[in-house]
């Protein structure tokens, strides 16, 4: 395991995302999702303050629809804010 140096740790949105990430992967474990396995996009919101939305889609997406999970975690506490499933 590699450790970080000063100069990452002071970067303020690489920890929040490191933070972020940490909080939708163990939720998407609970939900039986392994992110390893997982095309993973993260986008910033700003809609009633701050949040990150996860996305977790399968790999191999082409000629496929639908399956997604979606986590949005808070920019601030890093609470889970809502989880969605696509169909």
């Amino acid at each position: 395991m590699a450790t970080l140096s000063a100069d990452v740790l002071q970067d303020d949105m690489a920890v929040t995302l490191a933070r972020v990430m940490a909080a939708a992967n163990k939720r998407a474990r609970e939900l039986g999702v392994d992110a390893l396995q997982s095309f993973i996009t993260i986008t910033q919101q700003v809609d009633d303050g701050l949040f990150w939305r996860v996305n977790y889609g399968p790999r191999d997406y082409m000629n496929r629809r639908g399956g997604d999970l979606m986590i949005d975690v808070d920019g601030d506490d890093m609470k889970i804010r809502q989880v969605l499933r696509g169909q």
